[in-house]
């Protein structure tokens, strides 16, 4: 009862009320909390419910997944769950919450271990996001697993940034159980970050690097789109094999076909990899291009869309990191990840054989 004076805790009464607030359905909501003193200690006793009721369910998950879902701040009070007399969901509010959440999960994308899977191919990619360029990793282990690596921020593909990036993932414990397949876009900066970060510091043990050895695959589509559409040249190599020598561009070709041409050959011994490596039918819908990266960037800018404003630049990593981590819920295994399997013994069989080097950087 209420006012009931006996029945109660000995030496403690109530001690009138004060405004107050709780969290319902992950709402602010304003209530009286009545006041308990004990008499005894001569000081107030705490509520252990109205404490627990302080802190908004899991963290502000509810917000955060809603606001990422596409709704914004300032529509958030009006779209929210029907609760009487909710408040704290002014624009202001559900921005610091959301900024809470976000920092959270880049914390996570960043410094997530990565020592609990092996390792097989590596896709890096340059991309723009919000005016702005990252260098993105997403990893495939020998299950088929596909899991983001982590990003950077950078004005270019960069070499210096890019090997850090790289190190930064050894770090944390990327491994590769054998040789490891690079699948890159054809930029000079990557190729050479990638052969930096493999190669074993002055004084080291070789064995501490990411695998014996790393075999680089460059996306000829990517190779091709430097010199404009449709300038892709023809080569008398034949794809199924990867055997024969690619035709030069013609002399009277255009300038703009010529260019493209030039680009396609030097890169072209990357671009066969996977047919050297007698796999391009079983693993080339997957590994021949970095389409597993353009695929999560597409998903990304389509939860990120709403955003008119782009402040700083750890707002945008924020965005992304989330944004990210919640396209990687939806992963499955890569299409033909049961010839994982097929490709590591592949990649262990070339290397008893002599490779040229422009096929490979070694560790």
């Amino acid at each position: 009862m209420r006012y009931a004076r006996g029945g109660g805790q000995p030496d403690v009464v109530r001690w009138g009320a004060q405004a107050g607030s709780v969290y319902l359905a992950d709402q602010k909501l304003p209530i009286r909390v009545s006041r308990v003193r004990d008499q005894q200690r001569q000081q107030e006793r705490p509520l252990a419910t109205y404490q627990a009721l302080q802190t908004p369910r899991a963290l502000d998950a509810g917000l955060f997944r809603r606001v990422l879902g596409g709704l914004s701040c300032r529509e958030y009070a009006a779209a929210a769950e029907a609760v009487p007399e909710p408040c704290g969901l002014a624009r202001s509010s559900v921005s610091r919450r959301f900024i809470r959440a976000s920092t959270r999960q880049l914390q996570q994308l960043q410094e997530r271990p990565l020592d609990d899977a092996e390792w097989l191919v590596l896709l890096v990619d340059g991309k723009t996001f919000a005016a702005d360029a990252l260098v993105i990793a997403l990893g495939v282990a020998v299950t088929g697993e596909k899991r983001l690596l982590g990003l950077v921020q950078t004005a270019t593909e960069n070499r210096a940034v890019g090997a850090s990036f790289l190190r930064e993932l050894v770090e944390r414990g990327f491994r590769a159980r054998g040789d490891l397949l690079v699948v890159l876009d054809g930029g000079k900066g990557l190729r050479a970050a990638v052969q930096e970060s493999s190669a074993p510091a002055p004084g080291s043990n070789a064995a501490s690097g990411t695998s014996a050895r790393t075999w680089c695959a460059t996306s000829p589509s990517a190779t091709s789109r430097r010199g404009g559409a449709g300038s892709r040249p023809r080569t008398r190599a034949d794809l199924r094999g990867g055997q024969g020598r690619p035709r030069p561009p013609a002399r009277g070709a255009r300038p703009s076909k010529r260019s493209a041409a030039a680009s396609l050959l030097k890169g072209l011994e990357e671009t066969l990899t996977l047919h050297r490596l007698g796999l391009f039918p079983q693993l080339g819908i997957s590994l021949k291009t970095t389409n597993l990266l353009e695929s999560v960037m597409a998903r990304v800018e389509a939860r990120t869309a709403k955003v008119d404003r782009w402040r700083t630049s750890d707002q945008k990593l924020r965005w992304c990191a989330a944004a990210l981590l919640a396209v990687e819920k939806q992963f499955r295994r890569v299409k033909g990840y049961t010839h994982l399997p097929l490709l590591e013994r592949a990649l262990a069989a070339k290397m008893q054989t002599t490779i040229t080097p422009s096929t490979t950087a070694a560790a």
